[in-house]
C-alpha cells in the first residue's frame, strides 16, 4: 500500500491519497481544488488515479474532486446518506453505510457517521495482502485528534435553523458506534489545529481509536447524552462567512477550474482605471510594511497561513478585487484564494509607490499611549479579537467588535471619537484598521502589540 497525507496549512484541511503499488490504482479523499498535487504523486509513482472521494459535503473548502474527475476519468464515490433534501446534486456513485471500494488490493468500507453533518461517511481500510483487519480509518469531520466535528454548521452557515441539537444527538451515537472499534486502528480526520470546524483540535496529523478514548474528550460522556451535547454545543468559534458558500458549491453543479490561473500585472494605467471604477485592493504586505504607506480603501490581509480565512470574512463572491503582492508570491496566493473560490482576481501590482497615488499611514501606538488614553470619555476602545478569546480576558473599559463581522457593524464605533483597536498580536488588528479608514474612520490608533504584550507585562485584565 502507498499512503500520503497531504496537508494545506491555510485552511488546517487534510486530504489523503492512497494506492495499491500491485495494481498501480489509486484513491484520493476530500480532495483539495489545486488538484495538481495529486497528479503529481501519481506520476511519480506510477500510479492511476481511479476512485475519487468524499467525506461530506465540506463548509470550509471548495472540494476539488470534480476538478480532479474532469482530468483523470476517475469515478467520484459519494455519501447519499442523510435527508434527500441535503444531498449531492450532481453526478456521482453513491455510498451507503456498510458499502465497499475497492482499489486494487485495497478495500474501504463506508460507516456511516451522522452528526457534523446528516450525509457524512467515515472510511475504514484494510490493506488485503498484509491483513483482513482494517487498519486505517479515514474520519473526515467526524473525530478530529483531540476533538469531534461541531454540528452547528448547518445551522449557523446554511441558514438551516434547528439542526445544531438534533446533529449534536446523532454524533453522540455516532462517537458510541466509533469507540466499539479495534483500539490499533489509526485514525485520519480531515483537519488538524487552526480549522475553524472544532473547538480544540490537536496538532499532531493522526491518532488512534484507542488513544482518542483516552484523552478526547468526545468519550467521556458515555451514558450522558445531555451533558455530551452541552459540552459540544457551547462555545464553538464562528464560522468564517464564507462557509454558507462553500457548502452551497460543494452540493451543486457549478464551473470547474483544473488549472491553477496565471494573473496579469498590472500596468500604472490598468491598475488606476479599475481603481477609480472603485474594485477593491486587498494588500498582502506585512502589517508593518502596509502601516508605512498604503492605497488609500486599500484592506491589509496579510498573505500568511491565514490569508485565504480572512480573505474569505472580507471578500464576497461576486466582486473582483486586485492584489498588492510581489510576482513570486501570485502562485501561492491564487491557489489560497481558489481553495475557498475566489477565483475574480482581477490581476495585481506588486509596488504603491509607483502609481502616482498619495499614500496613507497607519497610527500605531505603544503600550504607554495606550494606557494613556484608556478611561476617557472620548476614546473608544475596541477589541477585534473572537468573542471567546474577549470572554476570557480583556481590558478593562474595552468594548468587543470581531474583525470578522466589523464591515456590518460600523455603526457599533463612533466616527466623533478616538477609535483604539487592538487584537492578541497584531494581524487582525491591521486588517481591522485597514476597514475602519476604508469607511470613512480617520481617527482611528492601533495598539498592534495586543494583549500579548499587554499580558507579558503584567497588566490586569477583567472577564465576562
Amino acid at each position: 500500500m502507498y499512503f500520503q497525507h497531504v496537508y494545506d496549512k491555510s485552511l488546517a484541511q487534510a486530504s489523503y491519497f492512497i494506492g495499491c503499488q500491485a495494481k498501480g490504482e489509486a484513491l484520493v479523499i476530500d480532495a483539495q481544488r489545486d488538484m495538481d498535487v495529486y497528479l503529481e504523486i501519481a506520476r511519480q509513482n506510477n500510479m492511476k488515479i481511479t476512485h475519487i472521494a468524499e467525506t461530506h459535503i465540506h463548509a470550509d473548502f471548495l472540494s476539488g474532486s470534480r476538478e480532479l474527475a474532469a482530468v483523470t476519468g476517475a469515478k467520484m464515490y459519494l455519501s447519499d446518506e442523510g435527508p434527500a433534501e441535503w444531498q449531492y446534486e450532481f453526478e456521482h456513485d453513491g455510498l451507503h453505510h456498510g458499502d465497499k471500494i475497492n482499489v486494487g488490493n485495497l478495500s474501504l468500507e463506508v460507516l456511516h457517521t451522522p452528526g457534523h453533518t446528516p450525509e457524512s461517511i467515515s472510511f475504514l481500510l484494510t490493506d488485503h495482502p498484509a491483513t483482513d483487519q482494517p487498519v486505517m480509518i479515514f474520519t473526515g469531520d467526524f473525530v478530529f485528534v483531540g476533538d469531534i466535528g461541531r454540528p452547528d454548521l448547518l445551522e449557523k452557515a446554511a441558514g438551516l435553523l434547528g439542526t445544531q441539537e438534533k446533529g449534536a444527538k446523532q454524533m453522540f451515537e455516532s462517537i458510541q458506534r466509533f469507540a466499539e472499534l479495534p483500539e490499533f486502528i489509526q485514525v485520519w480526520p480531515g483537519h488538524g489545529a487552526g480549522s475553524a470546524c472544532g473547538k480544540a483540535l490537536g496538532a499532531v496529523p493522526s491518532s488512534t481509536v484507542g488513544y482518542e478514548k483516552i484523552r478526547n474528550w468526545a468519550f467521556q460522556y458515555p451514558s450522558d447524552e445531555k451533558g455530551f451535547v452541552e459540552y459540544l454545543l457551547d462555545g464553538q468559534p464562528e464560522p468564517p462567512k464564507y462557509f454558507a458558500m462553500m457548502k452551497h458549491l460543494n452540493k451543486v453543479k457549478r464551473p470547474l477550474l483544473v488549472e491553477v490561473p496565471k494573473h496579469t500585472k498590472l500596468s500604472k494605467d490598468q491598475f488606476q482605471a479599475a481603481y477609480k471604477n472603485g474594485l477593491k485592493v486587498i494588500d498582502t504586505r506585512n502589517k508593518v510594511e502596509f502601516a508605512k504607506g498604503f492605497l488609500p480603501n486599500s484592506i491589509n490581509i496579510q498573505g500568511n497561513n491565514s490569508f485565504s480565512t480572512w480573505a474569505g470574512w472580507i471578500l464576497n463572491y461576486q466582486e473582483q478585487f486586485i492584489l498588492v503582492a510581489e510576482e513570486a508570491q501570485m502562485d501561492d496566493l491564487t491557489r489560497k484564494l481558489m481553495r475557498i473560490g475566489l477565483d475574480n482576481i482581477y490581476g495585481f501590482i506588486d509596488d504603491v509607490n509607483d502609481l502616482g497615488l498619495e499614500l496613507q499611514t497607519a497610527e500605531v501606538i505603544d503600550i504607554e499611549e495606550f494606557k494613556s488614553l484608556l478611561g476617557k470619555k472620548d476614546v473608544q476602545v475596541v477589541d477585534v479579537r473572537s468573542i471567546s478569546e474577549y470572554n476570557a480576558g480583556h481590558v478593562k473599559g474595552a468594548e468587543h467588535v470581531f474583525v470578522g463581522t466589523l464591515q456590518d457593524k460600523l455603526d457599533l464605533l463612533a466616527k466623533d471619537k478616538q477609535v483604539v483597536i487592538h487584537c492578541q498580536s497584531g494581524d487582525r488588528a491591521a486588517i481591522a484598521y485597514s476597514i475602519l479608514r476604508r469607511n470613512g474612520f480617520d481617527q482611528v490608533k492601533n495598539y498592534s502589540a495586543g494583549m500579548k504584550e499587554w499580558l507579558e507585562k503584567g497588566n490586569e485584565t477583567v472577564k465576562n
